[in-house]
This record gives structure tokens, C-alpha cells and sequence, in this order.
């Protein structure tokens, strides 16, 4: 069996106007992440994890933002693609572990749907995804309010 990893990150300025979407999940919000597709940083972050960890590229080469096809895409379905893309290589999602960066809103209440959300569009059990959600007490863009931040990292083993 070979089990090989890979690291995600993602980041999207916050706007007026844009829903607050963030691992699948709409959140009530006044602003939300500026983005080609829906700007879910979340799952970018996990997307670009997983496709690392199969060395299949990265996000914004398979899915550029000078395509108008993924203008405004929903970022699960980009998701379920890379996760496809690892199947087809001969490999298989083993488990995210996620860390999303932002001071508002609060995403704690938020993290166990998010989690199940990801793990239903990867096709895994959801005790094998964890989404994290931290401040940066004010440090920064993603401090100051402007942006949000997501990081991951993924498993996967020969299928």
C-alpha cells in the first residue's frame, strides 16, 4: 500500500454582496469571499490537498478563472472532480484534516456541517474530515476583516 499526502491553501478577499459559503455550507454573513467560482476557500483548500497529495496539479490550473465555465461554479462539484481525478489514478481519499482562518462571522457552530458537507462530496465517512476554525485576534487580513484564509491537508493510499 502507498499512502502519500498533500497540502492545500486558499484565500479570498471579503466583499459586500457575495454569500458567505465555507465548506459547502451557507453561512449568514454581510459580506463573502470574492472569487471566479463561489469562493468557498474551504474546500479550494481541500481540493488542492487532494489533488497534491495524487501530484494531479492544482485547482486553478484544472479549473482556470479564464474559463467562463467555472464562473461562479459551485466548489463541491469542482471538489467531487479531483476527487474523481484520484480514483482514476488509483488512489482513494483516506482523510482532510482542514483549518479555516477568518475573525467574522464565527464559524465554530458551523464546523460539523461543514465536515459532513466535505466528506459526503469526497465520498469518505465524516469521522475522517476535521474542519478547524480559528481567528488570528486581529492580525492581518484575515484579522483586520478583509479576508479569510483556509488550509488542509490530505491522505490518500493506493486504492
Amino acid at each position: 500500500m502507498t499512502v502519500r499526502f498533500g497540502f492545500g491553501f486558499d484565500a479570498h478577499r471579503l466583499v459586500d454582496g457575495r454569500p458567505f459559503i465555507m465548506g459547502g455550507i451557507r453561512i449568514p454573513f454581510e459580506r463573502g469571499p470574492l472569487g471566479h467560482s463561489d469562493g468557498d476557500a474551504l474546500v479550494h483548500a481541500v481540493a488542492d490537498a487532494i489533488l497534491g497529495a495524487g501530484a494531479l496539479g492544482d485547482l486553478g490550473t484544472l479549473f482556470p478563472s479564464s474559463d467562463p465555465r467555472w464562473k461562479d461554479a459551485d466548489s463541491l462539484a469542482l471538489l467531487q472532480e479531483c476527487v474523481a481525478r484520484v480514483r482514476q489514478s488509483g488512489y482513494r481519499v483516506v482523510n482532510v484534516d482542514a483549518t479555516i482562518v477568518v475573525e467574522a462571522p464565527r464559524l465554530g457552530p458551523h464546523v460539523e456541517a461543514m465536515a459532513s458537507t466535505l466528506a459526503g462530496a469526497i465520498g469518505i465517512a465524516s469521522g475522517a474530515v476535521s474542519v478547524k476554525a480559528k481567528s488570528s485576534d486581529g492580525m492581518g487580513y484575515t484579522g483586520d476583516g478583509s479576508g479569510v484564509a483556509a488550509y488542509a491537508v490530505a491522505c490518500i493510499d493506493s486504492a
